[in-house]
């Protein structure tokens, strides 16, 4: 069972599907910067099995629309929420990636009574000044050029060398999902990025929490990752072998190993 939407978030209309058994459980999707919600496509069969799946094109991705920035967490956290009200989901397990992890932060300390469990992948708690600095020259740079500026480089921190070398349909797929997202959008969620500063907050995050990082990823290195875990109540860890950023792409096998084992693992309050 397949159904496609458009809900209202805010001064957003959000493209939303669903997907699998009304009688199972919820399963919320968020996308990462610059990709669209078809980012998952490899994690929907093996997810079926085990939950009923509604998945969005973040604001100003995909098929949303792209009202006028700068957003902030908060608000992207909000989107996930008129999502779920909309659809009358009381509470939801939750997996997102980079933007949709720090989306996941943020709805599980600002919205707690909205998450069964949380799955935060290759995302941080809060930046160097050297990764701000970053942030800055991409948005020059799209703003200059579109997002066709800083495709390749993007691609290059998604996916590892031999991926890029032996699976060019699948970097084919991620850069049309890059060069199909809005400028506006784009700089809309970086700004919420750089004001990320959920890390010294996770002590607080009570919902239970599993953390994913791509083994080869530069932009959430797991360290960081393995420390925000170290900082959360209860949480586990996991690194996905041969991954970059995108791990859920780069090694979908492994990647669905580990959060398949996750989702259906009962309570998961125990630190591995």
């Amino acid at each position: 069972m397949s159904e496609r939407l458009e809900l209202a978030a805010g001064d957003a209309t959000l493209a939303v599907r669903i997907d699998g058994d009304p009688g199972l459980p919820w399963l919320m999707l968020s996308n990462s910067l610059a990709a669209d919600m078809t980012m998952w496509d490899d994690q929907l069969p093996d997810l079926l099995r085990l939950r009923r799946v509604v998945r969005y094109d973040a604001r100003g991705h995909g098929a949303s629309s792209a009202p006028p920035g700068p957003y902030d967490l908060g608000r992207l956290a909000a989107d996930a929420v008129a999502i779920l009200d909309r659809l009358a989901i009381p509470a939801v397990d939750y997996l997102g990636l980079s933007l949709g992890g720090m989306t996941g932060l943020g709805l599980g300390l600002l919205h707690p009574t909205r998450l069964r469990r949380l799955i935060c992948c290759d995302a941080r708690g809060d930046y160097p000044p050297a990764a701000l600095a970053l942030w800055d020259e991409r948005v020059r740079a799209v703003s200059a050029g579109g997002m066709a500026a800083i495709a390749e480089d993007t691609l290059v921190r998604w996916f590892t060398e031999r991926t890029r070398r032996e699976r060019p349909e699948l970097v084919d797929q991620a850069r049309r999902m890059v060069l199909a997202t809005s400028v506006a959008g784009y700089c809309g969620c970086v700004a919420a990025l750089k004001a990320l500063d959920y890390r010294r907050q996770l002590p607080g995050l009570l919902v239970p929490t599993l953390y994913v990082a791509g083994e080869q990823d530069m932009a959430a290195p797991p360290a960081a990752m393995q420390a925000m875990a170290a900082a959360t109540p209860g949480a586990r860890f996991a690194v996905v072998p041969g991954a970059a950023h995108l791990a859920n792409m780069d090694n979908a096998s492994s990647f669905n190993a580990t959060v398949c084992g996750f989702l259906g693992a009962g309570s998961a309050t125990s630190r591995s």
